[in-house]
């Protein structure tokens, strides 16, 4: 099936999938007490296997079940690009070292995952949602992929992404025909590019996900889901083996439903890969014990926390979520925290409107195709324009891209400069004030309806975070205009995960605001 083409692998996997949820059915009357994967944690799954409740094979049975129901059929979320079609026989592999030893091969044991089809892996094809590379098998695992496979993750599938990560509003591509779907409402963006990730997780497909984020695609999807996503330092985590878009913004990481949950990934996939020259130093800033330990339910108290108004406040902002904002810093401030409002950022309004991302991404997509060895489908960027094969809403961008200078030195040099201003402005306020972080809404406007490029968008999530290489997470803040979810995001100084985690944490901890999806409710074999 990894080699099929596009039609016949659609008609496949739906098939497939409708033949393991009658098996999960089946053998759900096999099992003792039932365990229900709808927002089940990293922890409850493995308390779950421990007690002997589920096994790696019927939780994967179970996912599968749940995509057979709601991606392509029900409300169609389309969140899915192909399943791994050694799901199942990887997860026996676990339960039968589990039953020898009584051990977990590692951390996120039979933990089945969603990965975003950027990411390469050597055994599923990986397109960056175009056609212009399907049936592309890479030589290996990018690093991150490697790594929670050997903490005994499993790679349940790969999803949808808006095509070569171009666009931070809408998640659609040329592999997978249609739009992804919100789940809290189908008639809303999922936000982009790692909107399949997030679709996905909401909706417990899996049970968390990898996203990338060159610009918001982290925190964008996760703020319109109502996740919880990472962004972490630039040069904490690998970019080796991830389809690039401006390499020097580019960062993978954990999309889940609960601040642990990201957690779990992040203490997996952070620190130092030779093959990627940008971590040289992360094992110097990877805590002693993991990041687990900051999972404080009382980190909030005592933080020093600046509002940043200059990117809250604007005259586009939906009111509703700005009623959210205030709730949460509202909420903050009851759990201890000392809250500054509000925090300027000194000379950001003519910082922010100068260039600060270098628009490198033919050398970089050269790069990487040059990576995959002789039988990339494609060689160059020129190829993929050549062949056609890809959506009609990226070409524009696609000959941009082709046609900038050769050279971008001069370019990325300007950026570079503009990019270290705005984060001296940042680091002169955060010590002026003595800040630990800052909050503003993820996106200041809720998910727009599929379709709509029109209505103000509301991010904010490429203002500060990917210039300034800093940290930002964003968790669920609330629901606005019904059931359409915003989400708080929090940001600091470099390699100060540490203290946003404890910050998220503590929020998530007094407010838990997340709620999953209506439209995607527990199947029979998930109660």
């Amino acid at each position: 099936m990894t080699g099929s083409p596009p039609i016949l692998r659609r008609l496949v996997v739906p098939s497939l999938l409708f033949t393991l949820s009658l098996l999960a059915s089946c053998r759900q009357q096999a099992r003792g007490p039932a365990f229900d994967v709808v927002e089940a944690s990293v922890d409850q799954i493995h308390e779950a296997m421990a007690a002997g409740r589920i096994t790696a094979v019927q939780l994967v049975d179970d996912y599968l079940a749940r995509i057979a129901a709601y991606d392509k059929q029900g409300p169609a979320l389309n969140a899915i690009i192909v399943i791994n079609p050694r799901a199942r026989q990887r997860a026996a592999e676990l339960d039968s070292i589990y039953r020898a030893t009584g051990e977990f091969v590692g951390p996120l044991h039979g933990i089945p995952v969603i990965v975003k089809d950027n990411y390469d892996t050597h055994d599923l094809p990986t397109t960056a949602g175009s056609l212009s590379l399907d049936g592309s098998i890479p030589p290996d695992d990018a690093y991150q992929v490697r790594r929670i496979r050997e903490a005994g993750a499993i790679v349940l599938a790969k999803s949808n992404m808006a095509e070569f990560a171009f666009s931070p509003y809408e998640t659609v591509g040329s592999e997978l025909p249609g739009y992804t779907r919100n789940p809290y409402a189908t008639n809303r963006t999922t936000a982009g590019s790692s909107g399949g990730t997030a679709a996905a997780v909401a909706a417990s497909f899996g049970a968390v996900g990898l996203g990338t984020d060159t610009g918001n695609s982290i925190r964008g999807p996760s703020s319109h889901q109502a996740l919880v996503g990472i962004r972490s330092t630039h040069d904490l985590t690998s970019r080796d083996g991830i389809v690039p878009l401006y390499e020097d913004r580019d960062v993978g990481g954990p999309i889940a439903r609960t601040v642990a949950d990201a957690v779990a990934v992040l203490d997996v996939i952070a620190g130092t890969d030779p093959a990627d020259p940008y971590t040289m130093h992360a094992d110097e800033h990877v805590p002693a014990g993991g990041y687990e330990q900051y999972l404080d339910p009382d980190g909030l108290k005592g933080a020093r926390i600046g509002v940043a108004r200059q990117l809250s406040d604007d005259s586009t902002a939906d009111p509703e979520t700005m009623q959210r904002f205030r709730q949460a810093i509202a909420d903050l401030r009851a759990r201890g925290a000392v809250i500054v409002d509000s925090a300027m950022i000194p000379g950001y309004d003519t910082l922010i409107t100068k260039p600060l991302f270098c628009r490198r991404f033919r050398p970089d997509i050269n790069a990487y195709l040059a990576s995959l060895g002789p039988n990339a489908p494609v060689k160059t960027l020129q190829d993929i324009i050549d062949s056609g094969r890809y959506h009609p809403t990226i070409a524009q961008r696609l000959r941009y891209m082709a046609d900038f200078p050769a050279s971008v030195g001069s370019h990325c040099d300007t950026v570079n400069t503009n990019a270290a201003a705005l984060r001296d402005a940042v680091l002169q306020l955060m010590d002026d004030q003595n800040l630990d972080a800052l909050v503003y809404p993820t996106w200041n406007n809720p998910p727009r309806l599929i379709g709509d490029l029109n209505t103000p968008d509301g991010n904010n999530s490429w203002k500060l975070s990917p210039p300034t290489g800093f940290p930002a997470i964003t968790v669920p803040m609330g629901f606005v205009h019904g059931d359409l979810p915003v989400g708080l995001q929090i940001f600091g100084r470099a390699w100060s995960e540490p203290t946003l985690i404890k910050i998220a944490y503590g929020y998530e901890q007094a407010t838990h605001r997340r709620h999953p999806p209506a439209t995607t409710p527990p199947l029979s074999s998930d109660r």
